[in-house]
């Protein structure tokens, strides 16, 4: 199966990391892996505090995801083993305890990999080939409430 972009794996990129924001994530992380990997778009990354924090993340984000009608692709939770994986597809979720986080140090394996902060994927999900860079403006909006647009032929 070959990977896709689109608009809904960035919307649930945003979901994915307000939901681990909102659970108090340690050292929350996305790395756009794109242009490295065939297989996955991102890789999200995140630290529970213990055992029944990793799981508290999980199902959160399991009833996100599922509020947003997405498909999980598959879940492996083995007992005990302190790593997470949600495998959406496009984005993969890896919860890890800290001990766990640092044995198999995922972001050295991916560090040629773009990293977006969680802020930002958040923010602006929507263009992330522009994660690094200051996003432009949005344009002001008219009193009648659309935006408003350049003129091309006043160049």
């Amino acid at each position: 199966m070959i990977k896709s972009k689109k608009a809904p794996s960035l919307e649930l990129l945003k979901t994915c990391c307000r939901v681990l924001e909102e659970k108090k994530a340690g050292d929350l992380r996305v790395l756009d892996v794109s242009q490295q990997s065939s297989i996955t778009d991102y890789l999200v990354l995140a630290t529970a505090t213990s055992d029944p924090h990793l799981r508290a993340m999980r199902v959160e984000l399991e009833k996100a995801i599922d509020a947003a009608k997405t498909h999980i692709v598959g879940i492996e939770a083995t007992a005990g083993s302190g790593w997470i994986v949600v495998d959406l597809f496009n984005i993969m979720v890896h919860l890890f305890l800290a001990d766990r986080r640092s044995h198999y140090g995922l972001e050295l394996l991916w560090k040629d990999a773009t990293e977006i902060s969680p802020t930002d994927a958040v923010a602006t999900a929507s263009k992330p080939s522009t994660a690094k860079k200051h996003p432009k403006p949005m344009p002001k909006k008219r009193k009648s409430g659309t935006a408003s647009r350049p003129n091309p032929s006043r160049r």
